[in-house]
């Protein structure tokens, strides 16, 4: 077993319940973090052999673009794409932060983190 992690995966989106916030919009972070087997591309050498990161920032780029009331809505989606189309991928970790959030508060972020595992038949 191995981990792949993209760190602080920056984009600017318009996610939030107040309506101003899906139109100004605002700096978000996103942490991922997968598990998967590692073994037959650390010999192989091969990129088919593991879960290509491009296609990870890929799939957080696109769902970051989808407007949603909650930052939980946006990890369910990155989490049910990755495990839909990256089939080695036995688990997978998100963590989506909304960078200055209007609280009302001086805070530099606000995170939700959601993870789920894959469960393979035997």
């Amino acid at each position: 077993m191995g981990t792949i992690r993209l760190k602080n995966i920056r984009t600017f989106s318009y996610h939030g319940c107040l309506i101003e916030e899906g139109k100004i919009g605002s700096d978000y972070s996103v942490d991922l973090e997968i598990k998967t087997n590692l073994k037959h591309s650390s010999e192989s050498d091969n990129l088919k052999d593991t879960v290509d990161y491009v296609h990870l920032n890929r799939i957080v780029v696109e769902e970051m673009a989808i407007r949603s009331n909650l930052l939980e809505h946006v990890a369910k989606r990155i989490i049910d794409r990755a495990l839909a189309e990256l089939e080695t991928v036995s688990k997978i970790k998100v963590g989506v932060s909304k960078i200055n959030p209007p609280i009302g508060g001086d805070v530099e972020a606000v995170t939700i983190e959601m993870e789920e595992e894959r469960y393979f038949k035997l």
